[in-house]
């Protein structure tokens, strides 16, 4: 049964969660839209969530992409404003420094922000792929952020088929990002899941591959169904911050 602290308690469950992270070998974070939030950036499902104004089954879908590529262009276009003015939050930050101090090992993240890259991690896996990268989905070839945003053929096939590296409704999730971060979390003695619905296939799987011990820090209790040894209700960049003061 999960041990959950909330509230006035939470102090002591950041207490007891800074003694797994200097006890274990291996741990390894994967973290949701929750962890974004405190830079700023809409939680998909939240009520001021990106998919407010929007379908997400229709314009994050890959067939929307093929078929409505207007649609699919104003939604992105909004979304790049959007991502251009956000930074790391102090929680990332401290995730950052805790890898440098070998006391995580790697982060997989559902987030295409950049934000975990940008606060200075080495070892992440973007399961949802990034916003960095722009390509061309009809030949392949590598396009600019401006070559999208004007929304320009492609200069190599002439297609409006410009789109950033990210994965769609409908597409595979990244096959060696995908394996590289299944084989973490395996070989993990400690997994902390920090701000996710776990609602999302395949990426809510992952916790069950976990045999060590796992945490979660979320707003909402999501463990039902799953294995958590400890569970933090709260802001994640609150919880980090409380944590790392045991971290000595």
């Amino acid at each position: 049964m999960s041990k959950i602290y909330a509230g006035d308690r939470l102090e002591e469950g950041c207490k007891e969660l800074a003694v797994m992270l200097l006890g274990a070998k291996h741990a390894v974070v994967l973290t949701g839209a929750g962890m974004d939030t405190e830079s700023n950036i809409p939680d998909f499902r939240g009520k001021n969530g990106l998919w407010r104004n929007y379908d997400p089954r229709v314009v994050a879908d890959i067939t929307t992409f093929r078929q409505n590529y207007d649609l699919f262009h104003e939604f992105y276009r909004d979304r790049f404003s959007t991502m251009k003015q956000v930074e790391p939050h102090p929680g990332h930050y401290i995730l950052a420094d805790l890898e440098q101090r070998g006391l995580i090992k790697a982060i997989a993240t559902q987030n295409i922000s950049g934000l975990h890259a940008k606060a200075g991690n080495k070892k992440v896996y973007e399961l949802h792929g990034n916003t960095r990268e722009i390509y061309c989905n009809s030949c392949g070839k590598p396009a600019t952020e401006q070559e999208l945003l004007a929304k320009q053929p492609c200069r190599h096939c002439k297609q409006y088929a410009l789109r950033p590296n990210i994965v769609f409704f409908g597409e595979p999730l990244p096959p060696v990002v995908w394996d590289s971060a299944i084989a973490e979390i395996k070989r993990s003695d400690l997994l902390l899941v920090i701000g996710t619905s776990l609602e999302v296939s395949p990426v809510n799987q992952l916790p069950y591959l976990a045999e060590g011990k796992q945490v979660l820090i979320n707003n909402e209790d999501r463990s039902a169904g799953y294995s958590f040894d400890l569970v933090l209700l709260g802001s994640a960049g609150d919880i980090l911050q409380r944590t790392v003061k045991y971290l000595t």
